[in-house]
């Protein structure tokens, strides 16, 4: 009698152990992992520093422990990147290890893609079995924008990744109701948070809420099991945040992007609220041709920054589409509907299995991750970009291999085989719609997909008796017509070399942007890189460049020996100093020196403040100040209509005034920075003298 005792309210349901792995699943898993790992690794260095507001930063934490610690722009530690430094220490150590170079910068990165998939089809293997494992890290592999962050160094790949490995110990947890194993995962959450601030949280509600309906112990255990994960998101986010909290301002560099020198009002206004409801400091989904222009200059021209065309970076308009629009459209929203039908479907399917069925709960799990990511990011009216829905990657995965594989398990209903054939056909006409954007992009694949999607529906709907032959058939070919077009798409991804601060995956699309990285997307050449090496490709205004240039945000910008050499014998705590750091980005990587990008991303952060400026200057702590600067200038900035601003002052208020209604945090309506009057102070106080055919003042030669 007592064995059919069902189990307390304390004690975990048992589960059945996940099954054991053949010899050919050994192998698919095996050949899985080599092909993603060449994906990603292959010709990786093709660009460069990728961003070089990152790279600096990864330079400069390579010269002093406390740039590393901090995540400064400079070695000299005048002022932060405007996000938390963990995804930087990964970069950085390797750096530290093997030397400063694109490869030591961008393997980690990769290699956190190669995790990320081994722990999807891991999660979803224990769940659905081999076959749902193996479909979910491939798709994961291989949608173009996860093939573009994995091959980047934005933070957004080690954030997937810790968000992955959160995912896998949640299920883990579900299971046997493990305490442990729910720690760990806001363990992961919490440095999650230090990666990307806010961004982290936005799956908490899909994991709490399969964690309190489906594990199996009692309500109030898993209430405080819940409570118990909370502390731990904060002790392992918030043990750094206090640490710079308490650090005392004046010895620690400012935290970019904060409008207090305070990562906590960072994490909460520019990388928190400001994200989902804008405000100053965050820009929105506005389209170029909305942007403000200086007077006269045709509407959407912003030649001052490299000009992305189309989407600008910014996603499109907030609103129930944008997920689906001309520039994010093509990033990952390939199998979005699939996986929306798969997730009703699955859950219609597993409607009256018990309140702890694991299926169902990966099910709530992935589906609250998808559904609630997509509606932040497409109603989100601060700063968003379209590379952001990599977030999105690893839950459309999932849920197209365990709500694919419920369809499958059913196909003996009619039903279940008139789902699995609107699924087939409606993916089938979505890749129609976005492959029609890239007309000039193998034109014959939309009509490849038409034919698989027709055989795969056909087989679909043959009736359950048929032979296991046409089984097998039917879903190969269903699951090659909904991957052939994305699949296209990362190759070429992983074929492109990306910059600047705004990469896009894909070729370019009609009314919006793709292809080498939405930043002008040239890849810069001649100019001497840290290591003395030259890159490939041409500068912004044909001039030399520095790796990882695109001549746009995060970009670079235009430089000759005679200038590089002229920073390497400076001699001084920082070499120059500049406005924005894209500008003073490209110059440290170029040269191998410190210099100190004043007012941070955009120039718009107010440090140093001009009375900061002037006691370094007067320690004799900063050689150079170059003119121009700003939101991807350079000493010459050129406005629309073709106009040489001259450098100085009008000249960085003309590219602040673009680059702040392109970026949000300057220009009309935004915050200014220091940058204007260090440049009035510096022009009327230093002779400009001309290096390498940029213009500069040596703050060693005062006037008079």
């Amino acid at each position: 009698m007592t064995a059919t005792l069902a189990p307390s309210a304390g004690t975990a349901a048992p589960v059945p152990p996940a099954p054991t792995r053949s010899r050919g699943e050994l192998v698919a898993l095996a050949a899985l992992l080599v092909g993603t790992a060449v994906l990603y690794l292959w010709d990786l260095g093709a660009s460069g520093f990728a961003n070089s507001y990152y790279a600096a930063a990864v330079q400069s934490m390579t010269q002093s422990w406390k740039a590393f610690l901090f995540g400064s722009l400079d070695a000299g530690n005048a002022i932060t990147v405007d996000k938390p430094p963990a995804s930087l220490w990964v970069m950085a150590l390797s750096a530290r290890i093997f030397g400063f170079s694109p490869w030591s910068m961008l393997v980690p990165q990769a290699l956190m893609g190669l995790g990320s998939v081994a722990l999807i089809h891991a999660a979803v293997r224990r769940v659905s079995g081999p076959v749902a494992g193996l479909l979910a890290g491939a798709v994961l592999a291989l949608t173009p924008v996860a093939v573009l962050m994995f091959r980047f160094n934005n933070p957004d790949a080690l954030l997937v990744l810790l968000m992955v490995a959160a995912a896998y110990a949640t299920v883990r947890a579900i299971e046997r109701a493990g305490t442990r194993w729910l720690l760990l995962a806001g363990v992961l959450i919490g440095f999650a948070f230090l990666t990307k601030m806010a961004q982290a949280f936005l799956v908490l509600p899909a994991f709490v809420s399969a964690y309190l309906v489906c594990a199996p112990t009692g309500l109030w255990r898993r209430v405080r099991q819940l409570l118990g994960a909370a502390v731990a998101v904060v002790v392992s986010a918030g043990w750094y945040v206090a640490l710079v909290e308490l650090w005392p301002a004046q010895s620690r560099p400012y935290i970019g992007g904060s409008e207090d020198n305070s990562l906590l009002e960072l994490a909460l206004g520019y990388n928190g609220l400001g994200r989902i409801f804008g405000g100053d400091g965050n820009g929105g989904g506005a389209h170029p041709t909305d942007l403000p222009t200086p007077t006269g200059a045709p509407a959407g021209e912003l030649t001052a920054i490299g000009g992305p065309g189309g989407g600008g970076g910014f996603g499109g308009t907030p609103g129930i589409g944008r997920m689906f629009n001309d520039t994010a459209g093509g990033q990952v929203s390939w199998l979005l509907p699939a996986a929306l039908a798969l997730l009703v479907a699955g859950l219609w399917l597993t409607r009256r299995a018990p309140r702890t069925d694991p299926t169902r709960a990966s099910l709530l799990l992935w589906g609250g991750w998808t559904v609630v990511t997509a509606l932040v990011f497409s109603f989100a009216q601060g700063t968003f970009h379209e590379y952001y829905t990599v977030a999105l990657a690893p839950p459309i995965a999932a849920l197209v291999a365990i709500g694919g594989r419920e369809l499958w398990r059913h196909r003996a209903s009619w039903a279940a085989r008139a789902a699995l054939a609107v699924v087939v056909a409606g993916t089938a006409a979505w890749a129609w719609v976005l492959l029609g954007r890239s007309p000039d992009f193998l034109p014959w694949l939309r009509w490849a997909v038409v034919a698989l999607a027709v055989v795969a529906v056909v087989a679909v709907l043959v009736p359950g008796a048929a032979t296991r032959r046409i089984a097998a058939l039917a879903a190969l070919v269903a699951v090659l017509s909904g991957i052939a077009a994305p699949v296209a798409y990362a190759l070429d991804t992983a074929g492109t070399a990306h910059t600047g601060s705004t990469p896009s995956a894909g070729p370019a699309v009609s009314g919006g942007r793709g292809g080498a990285g939405g930043d002008g997307g040239a890849m810069p050449a001649g100019a001497p890189t840290a290591d003395g090496q030259d890159a490939r490709g041409a500068g912004p205004d044909g001039g030399p460049g520095f790796p990882g240039a695109g001549g746009g945000p995060g970009g670079a910008v235009t430089a000759d020996a005679e200038l590089v050499a002229a920073l390497r014998g400076a001699g001084t705590r920082w070499a120059a100093a500049t406005v924005g750091a894209q500008q003073g980005g490209g110059l440290a990587l170029a040269s191998g020196t410190t210099v100190m990008s004043i007012g941070g991303f955009t120039g718009s952060d107010p440090a140093p403040t001009l009375e900061q400026f002037q006691a370094h200057v007067a320690a004799g702590e900063v050689r150079y100040f170059l003119a121009g600067g700003g939101f991807g200038g350079g000493g010459r900035v050129d406005l629309p209509g073709g106009t040489a601003a001259a450098p100085g002052t009008t000249a960085q208020e003309g590219a602040a005034g673009s680059s702040g209604a392109q970026d949000g945090r300057s220009g009309p309506g935004g915050r200014g920075g220091p940058g204007s009057a260090i440049s009035a102070w510096v022009e009327q106080n230093f002779a400009p003298v001309s290096i390498g055919g940029q213009l500069v003042y040596d703050l060693k030669q005062p006037i008079g």
